[in-house]
């Protein structure tokens, strides 16, 4: 909604939900991993944290939030072999998408297969993402194999986000 129309308790809300709760996560696991010498940690935020979308103001901040927090934590804990990392997810085909995509086809008085194309043409990728790049990329961080990666965002966006860093 408008940001002049976030309450104090949807603010609240939303840091819990987007920051609290994943940071409660990670203390209640991120010991036993530092026992067995061993962990992985991946965060599946939203490219909003790069790309603010008006509208999702709090949950932008708030997972924003965490991916800072997150990131010294991840230096912190890197000495056992236990890495942080975040993916932060643009367009994929799912089906919060197309209920999304069906609402902005309503209000514009057109169909959710146009809606749909307009919103693929927005990404030079020219699609939408998929579950199984998403599920291979967060297998990937996940392994043995990713255990010098720690304190990284991967955008996973078809080239939505149009910087450089």
């Amino acid at each position: 909604k408008p940001f002049r129309e976030v309450t104090r308790d949807g603010l609240l809300d939303g840091v819990v939900q987007n920051m609290a709760t994943p940071l409660e996560l990670v203390q209640r696991v991120v010991d036993g991993m530092i026992e067995r010498r061993f962990g992985r940690i991946v965060n599946i935020t939203s490219a909003s944290v790069v790309t603010p979308l008006t509208g999702l103001d709090v949950s932008s901040a708030a997972r924003a939030g965490l991916t800072a927090f997150l990131s010294g934590v991840a230096r912190e804990v890197a000495h056992a072999n236990v890495t942080i990392n975040n993916i932060l997810p643009g367009m994929f085909d799912t089906d919060r998408l197309k209920s999304s995509t069906a609402k902005m086809a309503a209000m514009e008085k057109t169909t959710p297969e146009e809606a749909a194309s307009r919103r693929k043409a927005s990404v030079p990728a020219g699609r939408f993402g998929t579950a199984d790049e998403f599920g291979k990329l967060c297998a990937f961080l996940a392994s043995a194999h990713a255990g010098y990666i720690t304190g990284q965002n991967f955008l996973i966006d078809g080239g939505s986000f149009r910087g450089t860093f």
